[in-house]
């Protein structure tokens, strides 16, 4: 398997590269570059398996890069030291990244899922996921869930409600649509911050485009545009109330 490192930190690229050399030496490094020019030129030359690519690189986003080369035919590891909005998109997109310092532990991890077997199809999905999500206003467009069988690209938009059932989640989506997922309920709720999604109940959260009343009986419930009721629990009334009003004047 070869590799390339781009990352504009000397250290960082002597790190990653060192640890491969020791931990997965069949894992070959045929070049590292420290910018988007560089980088590209180096992906074009050498065609690798795997990227590690540096989000912020002095003559441009990583992001760039990526939409240079497609369509993609390696799989991608992000090394980013700013925990913002990029990072979100990364993560909802279902794309492995390292944080700096590098955590030697991480990074073995990220390796490890990137050895497995993927297919150039899921890849190309999920950096089409981020290519959404990181275009226009920063609000999350388009989320990746992963089935046990494929991997689905949702539009946030189309999800109405999501309900927790221990360490699944069961996103319910506009059409009827039904889809068991193996992440807790509390996973997504950071995951789609921000994005008109928001925790009604222990176990429920609810697009806000998608509530039709609220009900005060009964400790307080939402009726869905797709007929579904959902608890709402006491300690979120005041929340919940506060965010569809705001919702409504957005």
């Amino acid at each position: 398997m070869k590799a390339i490192i781009i990352d504009d930190e000397p250290a960082v690229r002597k790190t990653i590269s060192s640890f491969l050399s020791e931990s997965f030496p069949e894992i070959i490094v045929s070049a590292q570059s420290g910018s988007v020019g560089e980088g590209y030129a180096a992906v074009t030359e050498h065609q690798p398996d795997l990227l590690f690519l540096d989000v912020e690189l002095p003559d441009g986003l990583g992001f760039d890069l990526l939409k240079r080369l497609s369509p993609i035919r390696f799989r991608t590891i992000f090394i980013t030291g700013h925990q913002e909005y990029a990072l979100d998109a990364i993560k909802v997109s279902a794309l492995d990244y390292i944080l700096k310092p590098i955590d030697i532990d991480e990074l073995a991890v990220a390796i490890n899922r990137a050895r497995e077997i993927i297919s150039h199809d899921e890849e190309q999905l999920k950096l089409q996921a981020l290519s959404e999500n990181l275009t226009g206003k920063k609000v999350l467009k388009r989320i990746i869930l992963r089935t046990s069988d494929a991997l689905q690209l949702i539009s946030v938009g189309d999800i109405i409600r999501a309900e927790a059932d221990s360490n699944y989640t069961h996103f319910h989506l506009a059409g009827g649509k039904h889809i068991i997922v193996s992440r807790t309920i509390k996973e997504y709720e950071a995951m789609l911050s921000g994005s008109g999604i928001i925790r009604v109940h222990q176990s429920h959260l609810v697009n806000l485009n998608h509530i039709d009343k609220f009900f005060k009986r009964d400790g307080g419930y939402l009726q869905l545009k797709d007929g579904s009721s959902i608890p709402v629990s006491p300690n979120l009334k005041q929340k919940v109330l506060q965010a569809i009003t705001d919702h409504l004047y957005e």
